[in-house]
């Protein structure tokens, strides 16, 4: 027997501009368009992960829109992060309705970061809310996650749109959504945050440039004129990915009848 063709989609990192990722899924699941599994960094780690445990789109979207996610970053004096991250911990545990990666309604794969090695690492097994952790952790900001000999930071660090990350997994045709290098880009560089997630804009556009093209459908939300640290914005945001996806849905509709004809 003939396996059946399977269709991956892709969530790439951008701080605040990724909840762009939950105004697509929206779309995605309006319009009843498959996807066989999910490969996030950084905060299409969180979106995706978020998804696959059960979570509600149109729930979370209204729920980040009236929340101050201010109150889960607790601040204290760097050691190897601004930002602890006990307190992210607690609400990705809530979220995520403490599931393992073998709990969740679609497979999943995120990817993070290792600091000793330089590797990409893609987290396949245990806590969600761990993979999650790990993969959002911005280096400088958030505390790394130590897993066995790794020091984990974020995904966006080695690989911000992980598209071959999905076609080594068995992806016949990709979805890839990138917040991060669509039209409307601002710089507005006024803190430590602003700083950190600049540069690494700045080192991931190669990277993007050379895997964009391996995406079969690649949605990208105008939302470059958000601060990644924008939160307060987020049913902006949120529309943005709606809109992109919208915009989208008769390419990918092309493409998976195509792909079912095989």
């Amino acid at each position: 027997m003939t396996q059946s063709p399977r269709i991956a989609l892709v969530l790439g990192a951008g701080s605040a501009r990724g909840l762009a990722h939950i105004g697509v899924l929206q779309v995605l699941i309006e319009n009843n368009i498959p996807f066989d599994f999910i490969v996030g960094s950084s905060m299409g780690a969180m979106v995706g992960g978020l998804y696959a445990c059960g979570t509600d789109m149109v729930m979370l979207g209204k729920m980040i829109d009236s929340m101050d996610l201010r109150v889960f970053f607790d601040v204290r004096l760097p050691r190897m992060g601004f930002i602890a991250g006990k307190k992210m911990d607690s609400l990705l545990k809530l979220l995520t309705k403490k599931m393992t990666f073998t709990d969740t309604r679609v497979p999943l794969h995120m990817v993070a970061t290792d600091l000793i090695t330089g590797d990409t690492v893609v987290l396949e097994s245990g806590p969600v809310a761990d993979a999650i952790r790990a993969s959002i952790s911005v280096p400088g900001v958030f505390s790394p996650v130590r897993k066995e000999d790794m020091i984990l930071v974020d995904g966006a660090v080695s690989n911000r749109l992980p598209v071959e990350i999905a076609r080594s997994r068995g992806a016949d045709m990709v979805i890839a959504v990138d917040v991060m290098f669509g039209g409307g880009k601002e710089i507005n560089i006024r803190n430590t945050l602003d700083v950190i997630i600049t540069s690494l804009d700045i080192m991931q556009r190669a990277q993007f440039e050379q895997v964009k093209g391996l995406s079969d459908v690649l949605i990208q939300p105008q939302v470059g004129c958000f601060s990644p640290r924008a939160f307060d914005k987020a049913g902006q945001i949120i529309d943005l990915g709606r809109q992109a996806a919208e915009a989208s849905l008769e390419q990918i509709l092309s493409k998976t009848a195509a792909l079912n004809r095989i």
